[in-house]
């Protein structure tokens, strides 16, 4: 056995992914969950507190090669703003990191909401202003139900589905998949998930567990 493959039994026996309990592993990355993994990180990946103006966050590499230990196959789901350099830049380094056929993107949408008296925004450059009041624009780009359509169009190529996520929405896949068609599944998530959601799995694994496999120490911008 070479030092890669023993890395990635290793990882699988420490995880509790062994490859008798879960076998041919299809992996779902829900990264607009994902990459909010570590937004409110206060240590890095020794568990040393990090420096001031220092960030913990997803490196898409990394990641890539983690979910490689234990996946027959990885499928990557992220939206893209054509009018950002940096959006655009991104999805051209996530096809090449998970393979140009393995990224699955569309155009985020922007949606409107107004605010209320209540409502506070820290950053009011964000704030816009017309005759209905003050109001800002929220990203939104749901994957659920491209990866839930994909699930079952890909049905034969897996037994197990590994999803990173936490998204409640898909309670009712993971339920048809276990129930119906004999699937076991594997949550990868950040904080806490929806009970309904929770239930329902195999295997769960906190994001915390594999924080030192999938991220990186990053400066914040400014500083």
């Amino acid at each position: 056995m070479d030092l890669s493959e023993l890395r990635r039994q290793s990882l699988r026996d420490t995880l509790g992914i062994t490859e008798a309990a879960f076998p041919r592993i299809l992996t779902f990355v829900d990264f607009a969950n994902v990459n909010h993994w570590f937004d409110d990180e206060s240590y890095d990946l020794e568990s040393v507190p990090l420096p001031e103006g220092r960030s913990v966050e997803i490196d898409i590499k990394r990641l890539k090669s983690f979910l490689d230990c234990f996946s027959t196959d990885v499928r990557f789901y992220y939206g893209h703003d054509p009018a950002s350099t940096g959006s655009m830049a991104f999805t051209r380094a996530a096809k090449h990191a998970f393979g140009a056929h393995r990224v699955f993107t569309k155009r985020i949408q922007q949606i409107r909401h107004d605010l209320s008296s209540t409502d506070s925004v820290t950053n009011t450059r964000l704030v816009h202003s017309d005759d209905r009041g003050d109001f800002v624009w929220i990203p939104k780009c749901n994957f659920d139900v491209e990866i839930s359509v994909d699930a079952m169009r890909l049905i034969r190529a897996y037994d197990t589905l590994c999803l990173l996520s936490g998204d409640a929405d898909f309670a009712a896949l993971v339920q048809h998949l276990k129930a119906k068609e004999g699937k076991k599944v594997i949550l990868i998530k950040g904080g806490r998930i929806d009970g309904s959601l929770g239930r329902l799995l195999d295997l769960k694994i906190d994001a915390s567990q594999v924080k030192s496999h999938v991220a990186q120490i990053k400066q914040k911008p400014g500083h």
